[in-house]
């Protein structure tokens, strides 16, 4: 059912960019948006991960570099019956965690020296069942297409507004796009309904993580307790390897000091509480 989800919801993520498209130029506005969508999902399928490790700054280690983290991730991989993915870690103290690869043959799963040091081996565990999850279910993959087609649809609709404050040209061609009700749409209705439903398409995704997650390292509470370790340090200082374009890949969203109030209804994680709350009720079905 989650998946089904996630797939309504990235074909309305690509309507909503040919539409914008359709509203800024036309027919042929739509045409190149479709190809524009065509191409960010070759891009994102090839390029998104080895962008992704980089922007963050992480190193790949191998079995002698880390041994402990290595054999970890082995047993996991093992377990959830799943390829040894490349690791890499992040030389940072603040605790947090993500995945990347555009399936589970080209995976790679990055932890930051912060969270070897502050969870306990089974903790520790849970995020990375929690990660490999994602990698299982290809939940990458989706995420980074999502926040490009976010990206782009916000791209277009700060072109139309700065389009009409310079005064482009008004035609009937214009007038067929929906004049100023189009216009308005494209300015303001497009980018919040992209942001909505890549916010949707994400925290169906971690849910579906937290619970392969305490499957697979065979303890929801020590995923729990670890999910609540990080977002305290998440609180309270910033990941200066993250940014706007990767916060979703984290396992706790490394801006959470930040998204308070009304800008946490917009965050790409679910609420930690009721993360927490569910990885309880699965340890309790599991006794």
């Amino acid at each position: 059912m989650n998946m089904v989800k996630t797939t309504a919801l990235m074909a309305l993520l690509m309507a909503l960019l040919i539409a914008v498209g359709g509203l800024v130029g036309g027919q042929h506005g739509a045409l190149i948006m479709f190809m524009v969508a065509l191409a960010m999902n070759f891009f994102s399928y090839w390029f998104s991960d080895s962008i992704v490790l980089k922007m963050s700054g992480a190193r790949q280690v191998n079995e002698e570099d880390a041994p402990s983290l290595y054999k970890l991730v082995s047993d996991l991989t093992e377990r959830a019956e799943l390829p040894m993915p490349k690791v890499y870690i992040i030389d940072t103290d603040v605790p947090n965690a993500f995945a990347t690869g555009r399936n589970p043959d080209h995976a790679a799963v990055a932890v930051t020296t912060g969270i070897m040091g502050a969870l306990e081996y089974e903790e520790l565990a849970g995020v990375l069942g929690h990660e490999l999850t994602h990698v299982k279910n290809r939940d990458i993959l989706i995420g980074s297409i999502a926040a490009t087609f976010a990206a782009a649809i916000s791209m277009l609709a700060n072109m139309a507004q700065w389009a009409a404050i310079f005064g482009g040209s008004r035609s009937n061609d214009e007038e067929d796009r929906g004049g100023i009700i189009g216009l308005l749409a494209t300015i303001i209705i497009a980018p919040l309904a992209a942001s909505i439903i890549q916010m949707a398409i994400s925290r169906s995704r971690e849910y579906a993580a937290d619970k392969g997650g305490g499957q697979i390292c065979g303890d929801p509470l020590a995923l729990a307790s670890a999910l609540e370790k990080i977002e305290y340090y998440a609180k309270h200082k910033t990941m200066p390897q993250a940014s706007q374009a990767t916060e979703h890949m984290y396992i706790i969203n490394p801006f959470s000091g930040k998204n308070m109030s009304f800008a946490s209804l917009f965050s790409t994680h679910p609420a930690t509480a009721d993360r927490i709350a569910r990885l309880r009720e699965q340890a309790a079905q599991n006794r």
